[in-house]
């Protein structure tokens, strides 16, 4: 069994950076993988815009730590005064009356809109969750984005098959369920998760935290993209079949939630991006925070709403 001699990663944006918080939490100390990184540090810097993360790895003797400039922003009272922005697609005056097109990329709208909450893509492997990911937290420009196997890979200093073969499925779930429920401690994050990360109920109380979206890709497409890869799962005699299998298994679960794009092979990164932001302002609209419809039914009443 490999041993794990990795003790300090910086994962750094070059981004503009302003200050940042550090928050430290501890991996349970279980047999295996799990077992071997024993402290890790999250530090979230306020920053502008997220650029391609740079990895820096050093050495130490003993504790092994992570941290990770995740770039979230804490919400403050500062942040009321975008209020009022609504949904973009729904107002007559957001689009340019010469070309029919949207005057901003409502993708900036979002931010302001989810006052902080994290989203978090999930799908199936091969899916797009990463590349979304990336381009939906950059055209956000207040949000940045993680991905929770690039940070268990980082954590570990093993790659995510090599902890399948030393672990296997169940060795890494711990570990995935231990990354998941530091990530969601921050706020203003896009998050890409593992394909299996839905299979444990506990993690949908961390997911939930935000808004949560499918990517839901069929199986047909997924293998034209991944096809000849080391995906631990689909090291089998038909691995279409078995993706298939994964699927189904899985699609309930999947199924839960906030919101579904379907992507179809003719979508690609940004399309995809522009598909699930619509259905994003569509769902805070369907979803009014509970301060929001006490203020609207307080108006409605006539009362003063108290600032």
């Amino acid at each position: 069994m490999q041993s794990l001699n990795l003790a300090f990663i910086a994962l750094t944006s070059a981004v503009c950076m302003h200050t940042h918080q550090t928050l430290a939490f501890t991996l349970q100390p279980t047999p295996g993988v799990a077992g071997r990184v024993q402290h890790v540090n999250v530090a979230v810097n306020k920053a502008t815009f997220l650029k391609t993360p740079s990895y820096q790895l050093k050495r130490h003797n003993k504790v092994a730590s992570v941290v990770l400039w995740a770039g979230g922003f804490e919400y403050n009272e500062e942040d009321a005064q975008y209020d009022d922005i609504e949904n973009p697609f729904k107002k007559d005056d957001s689009y340019d009356r010469d070309t029919g097109e949207l005057k901003v990329d409502p993708a900036r709208l979002l931010g302001p809109r989810l006052k902080g909450s994290s989203l978090y893509l999930v799908g199936m492997m091969g899916s797009g969750k990463s590349s979304v990911g990336n381009v939906l937290a950059k055209r956000m420009g207040s949000y940045n984005f993680l991905d929770t196997d690039t940070i268990i890979e980082n954590a570990t200093g093993m790659s995510i098959p090599a902890i399948f073969e030393a672990e296997g499925e169940e060795g890494f779930r711990n570990v995935e369920a231990q990354v998941l429920d530091s990530v969601q401690a921050y706020v203003r994050c896009v998050v890409s998760t593992g394909g299996g990360i839905v299979c444990r109920q506990m993690n949908w109380s961390k997911l939930q935290t935000g808004i949560v979206a499918w990517l839901n890709v069929e199986p047909e497409l997924i293998m034209s993209r991944i096809e000849g890869t080391d995906r631990p799962l689909l090291q089998t005699e038909d691995p279409l079949a078995t993706l298939k299998g994964l699927l189904e298994e899985r699609a309930s679960k999947y199924g839960q939630a906030d919101v579904e794009i379907k992507v179809t092979a003719d979508m690609d990164e940004n399309a995809v991006v522009d598909a699930l932001v619509k259905e994003i302002h569509d769902f805070i609209d369907n979803n009014p925070p509970a301060w929001k419809q006490a203020k609207e039914k307080a108006q409605s009443e006539g009362l003063d709403w108290v600032k």
